[in-house]
C-alpha cells in the first residue's frame, strides 16, 4: 500500500515535472522568438545608424570645408576689427575733443539764451502793455466818437433851438415895441424854473415852479402909485398854460381894453426904481418847448421874457 502511494506520488511528481518542462520549453521558445524579433529590429536600427553615420560623415566634411572658409574670413575680420578699433579710438578722441568744445559752446549759448529769454519776456510784457493801451485807446476813441456824434447832434439841436429862440425873441421884441409904453417898461428879466427842491432845472418833467424877477426904472410920476401887476405864462403860440386858479383881468394896451389870463397878481406901490418878483407853482407838468413870461399892469404890457424847457 505504501509502494502504491509512493508510486502515485512519483507519478504525480513526474507529471508535474513534465508540465513544468513543457511550460519552460514554451517560455524558451517564446523568448527565442522575441529575441529573434528584437535582433531583426536591432539589425534594422544598426543599418539606419550606419546610414546616419555616413550622412554625418558627409556633413562633417562639408562643415570642415565651411570651417576652413570661416577661418579665412575670421582672419580677415580680425584684421578689419583691429582697424575698426583703431578707427573707433580715433573717433572717441575726436568726440572727447568735440564734447569739451561743445560744453564751452553750450555754456556760452545757455548764457546767451538766458539773456534772450529775459529780453523776450521784457518784450512780451511791453507788448501786453501796448496791447492794453491800444484797447483802452480804441475804447476811448469809440466813446469819443459816440460822444462827438451826440455833441454834434446836440450842437445841431442847440443851433436849431437858438435860431428858434432868436426868432421868438425878435418876434417878442417887435411885439413889445408895439404894445409896451415907451417910458414905463420892465427890464433885467430873470426867469428861473425850479424842481421840487429849490434847484434850477431846464427839464420839463421836473419843473415844479417858475420864479420871475424884473426891474422898473425911471418910472414917470404919472405911473407911480399903487397899481395891479399881473404875471402871465403862455406857450410859444400865446396860449396860456393850464392854471389851478386862473386870474382873469382886463388891461389897456395902446388904449384898447384887452382881456388876459394871469397866473399871479399883486398890488404894487410903484416907485421910480424898484425890483419886483413873482413865484408861481405849476398846476401840472409842462411839455417841452418855449414859454413866454409876460408882465402886465392896468395901463399896458410892462415887458416879457422867454424860457425853454427840454
Amino acid at each position: 500500500m505504501k509502494a502504491k502511494q509512493i508510486l502515485g506520488i512519483v507519478v504525480g511528481i513526474l507529471a508535474l515535472l513534465l508540465l513544468l518542462a513543457g511550460w519552460w520549453g514554451y517560455q524558451q521558445n517564446s523568448e527565442k522568438l522575441g529575441l529573434m524579433k528584437e535582433n531583426e529590429g536591432l539589425t534594422s536600427e544598426l543599418s539606419d545608424m550606419q546610414n546616419l553615420k555616413m550622412d554625418l560623415e558627409r556633413e562633417i566634411d562639408s562643415l570642415q570645408v565651411t570651417y576652413n572658409a570661416l577661418e579665412v574670413v575670421n582672419d580677415s575680420l580680425q584684421t578689419s576689427l583691429t582697424e575698426a578699433k583703431e578707427t573707433i579710438n580715433r573717433r572717441d578722441r575726436s568726440i572727447r575733443v568735440l564734447k569739451t568744445a561743445n560744453k564751452k559752446t553750450v555754456k556760452s549759448n545757455e548764457a546767451e539764451l538766458g539773456s534772450l529769454r529775459d529780453q523776450i519776456q521784457s518784450l512780451l510784457a511791453t507788448k501786453a502793455t501796448l496791447e492794453a493801451s491800444i484797447l483802452n485807446l480804441q475804447s476811448e476813441n469809440d466813446s469819443l466818437r459816440v460822444r462827438t456824434g451826440v455833441l454834434e447832434q446836440d450842437l445841431s439841436t442847440v443851433r436849431e433851438e437858438k435860431a428858434a429862440l432868436s426868432s421868438l425873441n425878435t418876434s417878442m421884441e417887435k411885439e413889445l415895441k408895439r404894445l409896451t409904453l415907451a417910458n414905463f417898461q420892465a427890464s433885467a428879466f430873470r426867469v428861473e424854473v425850479e424842481k421840487r427842491k429849490p434847484k434850477v432845472t431846464s427839464k420839463s418833467r421836473r419843473a415844479k415852479r417858475i420864479k420871475v424877477s424884473f426891474d422898473l426904472t425911471n418910472v414917470p410920476e404919472e405911473y407911480q402909485g399903487v397899481r395891479p401887476v399881473y404875471l402871465a405864462i403862455t406857450d410859444e403860440k400865446s396860449t396860456p398854460i393850464k392854471l389851478k386858479n386862473p386870474i382873469k383881468a382886463m388891461v389897456k394896451i395902446n388904449g384898447q381894453a384887452t382881456d388876459i389870463i394871469a397866473a399871479e397878481a399883486k398890488e404894487v406901490n410903484v416907485t421910480p426904481n424898484q425890483r419886483l418878483s413873482f413865484t408861481h407853482d405849476l398846476a401840472q407838468k409842462l411839455r417841452k418847448g418855449y414859454y413866454r413870461i409876460l408882465v402886465y399892469t392896468d395901463v399896458g404890457l410892462l415887458g416879457a421874457s422867454s424860457v425853454q424847457l427840454r
